[in-house]
């Protein structure tokens, strides 16, 4: 039986058809309204419609960014689409038909990875996702973990720097301000300024009027000391706050995943050296694996759609 996995971002609805095996038989994608909650319930009720015209359908899984229930069936709050207590579960149902299961986005690209990526073979993983922000999933003995509401494994919020730059969650000081797209151009903007080292990254800021992912992205390919010196202050950023959450989760694999994770081993490095200068008890503690993402642009609709055959496993 196939399931269907719709992942709702800021910008764009995916949408596949996914086989038990984890690979996607047939996708769509189309721009997401995010300015009008109805007109993105339509584009969603019509993806699924045309997704499972040609084939048996076990389930439904739809993510999306914010804070999900427990029982996987109402948005609490969605931080780009104006959805509060939102039961998208039973509306997605009413049109539909079928099973409908909802989930966090990084929760659906975690289980992905757990399952058919980069997790494979440990029973217990963290997942940092680095893109605009930081998304984060945990899965221990196997399970994905939710917390006892369902809004569990907000890791980007986990606090490394008391007093520290301000977030958008309201607090000071997140890993999200330290270990995310957005701190990587800051910081590289902060060693432009500084002359030396920056000065490639000064005379890009000059030529396009600003430094983006693409720009430094590139300059760390080429191996530029100014644009490898920022990722590497990112990179022990994220090694102290998985050095924390080893002395709670202790997993035996971190995975990173998003648009930085492609710089490979250049960001992995430093990600280790930190968290054994973090870890607690080292020398003592087992040290977990530390690896890049597989999946990539797929996870989230090949999780999805997962976690929504499980749903229906576990209640049948």
């Amino acid at each position: 039986m196939h399931a269907i996995g719709i992942d709702i971002g800021g910008t764009k609805i995916a949408g596949a058809v996914v086989d038990e095996l984890g690979a996607i038989v047939r996708s769509d994608r189309v721009p997401t309204p995010a300015g009008d909650a109805a007109a993105l319930e339509r584009a969603v009720v019509d993806m699924i419609a045309g997704l499972r015209a040609a084939d048996e359908i076990e389930a439904v899984g739809v993510a999306a960014a914010g804070f999900v229930d427990a029982a996987q069936s109402t948005l609490y709050y969605a931080p780009n689409i104006d959805w509060r207590n939102e039961p998208l579960r039973e509306k997605l149902e009413a049109q539909v038909g079928g099973t409908v299961v909802i989930d966090n986005d990084a929760n659906a690209a975690g289980w992905a990875e757990f399952r058919f990526g980069a997790g494979r073979l440990v029973s217990d993983m963290v997942m940092l996702t680095i893109g605009t922000g930081v998304g984060g999933a945990i899965v221990a003995n196997d399970r994905l973990f939710r917390g006892g509401f369902g809004a569990g494994a907000e890791l980007g919020h986990l606090r490394v720097v008391p007093d520290g730059l301000a977030c958008g969650c309201g607090q000071r000081g997140c890993i999200e301000q330290y270990g995310s797209g957005r701190a990587l151009l800051r910081m590289a903007g902060e060693i432009a300024d500084a002359g030396g080292i920056g000065q490639a990254l000064a005379r890009a800021r000059g030529e396009h009027g600003a430094l983006d992912g693409g720009i430094v992205g590139g300059l760390i390919e080429q191996g530029d000391p100014g644009a490898v010196a920022a990722l590497r202050q990112l990179g022990h950023w994220l090694g102290a706050a998985a050095a924390s959450l080893s002395a709670v989760l202790d997993p035996q694999r971190f995975v990173f995943g998003g648009g930085v994770a492609v710089a490979g081993e250049l960001l992995l490095e430093p990600i280790r050296e930190s968290y054994l200068e973090y870890l607690p008890a080292r020398g003592y503690h087992p040290e977990p694996d530390f690896v890049i993402a597989e999946l990539v642009n797929d996870a989230g609709v090949v999780g999805a759609a997962d976690l929504a055959r499980v749903w229906v496993a576990e209640h049948s």
